[in-house]
C-alpha cells in the first residue's frame, strides 16, 4: 500500500461521517434548523454501529487537568469525534474557530465541521495532535 492510500484508509471515518450527512441532505434538503439534521445523523449513525451522543457535555482541560466546566457539542461520535453542525449560508473563520476551540478544551482528536447550506452540504476535516496543533485533513 502506497503513502497516499495508507492516508486515506487511516482517515475513511471522515469520509464516511460526510456520507451521512449527504443522505441527510438529499433527505431533508436545505433550509431546516441544525437539530433536525442532527437528529437524522444520530439515528443513522447508530445504525452503522456507531457510538453517537447528541449535545453531548464534554469536559474542558487545562493543560492535562479537568476542569469543573463542560461544553456541549454538536455531536460526539465514537468519544473521539467532534461535530459541529451548521446550517447557514457560508462557513467563515469564526465557526472554524469554534471547532478548533472545541478540540483544544476538549482534547478531542478528531474534529469536523459540516455545513446544510441552502446550495450544498460541505464539510472539513481537522486532527488534534497531542502537542495541541491542529490541522485541516484532506483525501487524495
Amino acid at each position: 500500500m502506497n503513502l497516499i492510500q495508507e492516508h486515506n484508509k487511516k482517515y475513511k471515518f471522515f469520509a464516511d461521517i460526510t456520507g451521512v450527512a449527504m443522505k441527510v441532505y438529499n433527505k431533508y434538503r436545505p433550509g431546516l434548523l441544525e437539530s433536525a439534521y442532527e437528529a437524522a445523523m444520530q439515528y443513522l449513525l447508530e445504525l452503522d454501529g456507531h457510538k453517537v451522543e447528541r449535545q453531548a457535555d464534554l469536559p474542558i482541560y487545562w493543560d492535562d487537568v479537568k476542569l469543573d466546566q463542560h461544553y456541549r457539542m454538536d455531536l460526539v461520535i465514537d468519544d473521539d469525534i467532534i461535530v459541529e453542525l451548521k446550517a447557514i449560508q457560508f462557513i467563515s473563520d469564526d465557526q472554524r474557530k469554534q471547532l478548533k476551540n472545541y478540540l483544544n478544551i476538549t482534547h478531542c482528536p478528531y474534529g469536523m465541521l459540516i455545513n446544510f447550506s441552502p446550495d450544498r452540504l460541505y464539510s472539513e476535516w481537522y486532527e488534534r495532535y497531542s502537542d495541541g496543533t491542529i490541522e485541516r485533513i484532506k483525501l487524495y
